[in-house]
């Protein structure tokens, strides 16, 4: 990191790590290993717009541990990665840098845990028709809500998109996945009218004369920012009153998608995992919900 762009919870992580090394006395490889993992955690919490120790909550926290699962790290890394949080936490808390431990009453979960929150159908419908559409940054924020959950991108493939992307008569868009993989996905006509009526009606005015070539500009008509994103989805999010992530969206298209049939294969190939078992985590999901359904209605599962 360079110290001039250290925030303050960067400065934390330096001052555990010194604490480890120094009152801990812990060898050389273990000091590493909690350096690379608190790193990434800090990381990962900048791109979100959280530079406060204070701020870090159990919310972010399982963002983040779902980001990883995303990443298709394996459960002992994730795990490890949770405990090197929770004695980063402990010791901030100790040394009175916050309040609580948002790790007190956290425990290693099961795989599927690890997922953020998937919305209902009555949950999507409403955050979906929230954005303003009659002004440039609502039409902007309209389109790209109905985008992510018609295709399940990962915040960087959306953020890195171009109207050159768009196949708009076939109904397609080409991004860009992990490991420079490119894939084809398809694309809803409702999420297709709202975003050709945000590049007719609303990119040019934002762009301000700029020749930007990403899809989703800011205000000053620069690329939007992964941290820019994280606050438009949090905020709607707050008006539904539901924590919401980038994350969110794309786990609910993929929960939606087995609800409804489609086939395991397809929702693989759509979302860009390498691995059929990150995408069998969704039928724990969707088994877990007929079971409450079950539960609730019929007349003696109690």
């Amino acid at each position: 990191m360079n110290r001039k762009a250290k925030n303050a919870i960067e400065w934390e992580v330096e001052s555990y790590l010194n604490f480890l090394l120094v009152e801990k006395g812990l060898a050389d490889n273990t000091i590493v290993s909690y350096r690379f993992d608190l790193t990434s955690f800090a990381q990962f919490l900048r791109k979100a717009g959280i530079e406060s120790p204070q701020s870090i909550d159990k919310h972010i926290i399982g963002d983040y541990l779902a980001s990883l699962l995303e990443d298709e790290k394996k459960t002992p890394t994730i795990a490890r990665q949770l405990a090197s949080i929770r004695g980063f936490c402990r010791f901030m808390q100790q040394e009175g840098r916050i309040a609580t431990d948002p790790t007190l009453n956290m425990q290693s979960p099961k795989l599927e845990k690890l997922l953020p929150k998937v919305l209902s159908r009555e949950q999507i419908t409403r955050l979906l028709d929230l954005p303003d559409k009659s002004k440039p940054l609502g039409l902007r924020d309209a389109a790209m809500l109905e985008l992510d959950y018609a295709c399940g991108l990962r915040i960087s493939e959306l953020l890195s998109l171009t109207a050159y992307d768009i196949d708009a008569e076939l109904g397609f868009i080409r991004c860009m996945g992990k490991g420079a993989k490119e894939r084809i996905v398809p694309v809803g006509k409702t999420a297709l009218a709202v975003l050709q009526q945000y590049l007719r009606d609303a990119r040019p005015l934002l762009l301000k004369g700029k020749d930007t070539q990403e899809l989703f500009v800011n205000a000053r008509g620069d690329a939007l920012s992964r941290q820019g994103y994280w606050k438009i989805i949090k905020a709607y999010g707050r008006q539904i009153g539901v924590d919401i992530t980038p994350h969110t969206m794309r786990h609910t298209l993929a929960t939606h998608l087995l609800e409804n049939g489609a086939e395991l294969l397809v929702v693989q190939e759509i979302l860009g995992h390498a691995d059929v078992a990150t995408t069998q985590i969704y039928t724990h999901l969707t088994s877990e919900r007929i079971k409450n359904v079950y539960n609730s209605y019929h007349p003696r599962a109690k």
